[in-house]
């Protein structure tokens, strides 16, 4: 999985309406993989827009993003 595949599992992981503890630490642990591969790739780029820049945005600029992912859990 790329860094943006990671971030939007993470995403739909605590929008799932049926999201136990299990799948909410599922969901961390692809949001902190996500956070890895865009730390990593932050340190190598050059101010070129590639690819995976364009992901990072896709992914983040998501027009169904949950404005509260975590819901009724706290």
């Amino acid at each position: 999985m790329t860094g943006p595949e990671h971030y939007r599992k993470a995403e739909r992981l605590l929008c799932d309406e049926y999201r136990t503890d299990r799948s909410v630490a599922e969901a961390q642990v692809h949001a902190m993989l996500a956070l890895a591969a865009a730390t990593a790739g932050a340190s190598t780029r050059s101010g070129s827009t590639s690819a995976d820049d364009r992901a990072w945005q896709e992914a983040a600029v998501t027009p169904d993003a949950p404005t509260d992912p975590l819901g009724s859990i706290w």
